[in-house]
């Protein structure tokens, strides 16, 4: 997730805005990690989910990061209190389909991951003693669309 991160990240510009929809543990963060890295903001990039937006600036002068966690939020009236520079940064926004007012173009990226038991080493018959590090990465699967005029010709065409 983070390597496919900074690859998109490298691709996006001030203006853009990134929806994240995914469950929990899914990677969405580890995913906006890497925007950032691929953006060369200041970091780290962290869940912002009790501050609702951190801004990252950016260390090579391009366009700050925002990262909002929306997932507290109500209604779209509550982002917009946030005052975000929508123009000027690159927001992503975990969280935020339905709740971060249509632009005229945007990127959707939903990320799926195996939930419950299954040969995902999850699950109530977790040994204790096993080493995470050693275990196999869980499959994510990613449905980026892209949306408006910016993204005309693919989002990583």
């Amino acid at each position: 997730m983070h390597e496919l991160g900074v690859a998109f990240g490298r691709a996006l510009a001030a203006g853009d805005l990134v929806i994240l929809t995914g469950p929990l543990g899914a990677g969405k963060t580890t995913f906006t990690r890497g925007i950032g890295e691929g953006l060369g903001v200041r970091g780290p990039v962290q869940s912002p989910t009790f501050v609702i937006a951190r801004t990252h600036p950016s260390l090579v002068g391009g366009a700050p990061l925002v990262h909002v966690d929306a997932y507290r939020l109500a209604d779209a009236s509550e982002v917009e209190d946030l005052d975000l520079d929508f123009d000027g940064s690159v927001v992503v926004a975990e969280w935020g389909a339905g709740l971060v007012g249509v632009r005229d173009s945007w990127v959707e990226v939903v990320i799926e991951r195996p939930v419950g038991g299954g040969d995902t080493g999850a699950g109530d018959n977790v040994d204790d003693s096993a080493d995470f590090a050693e275990a196999p990465v869980e499959p994510r699967t990613l449905t980026v669309t892209g949306y408006g005029p910016r993204w005309q010709n693919g989002v990583l065409a």
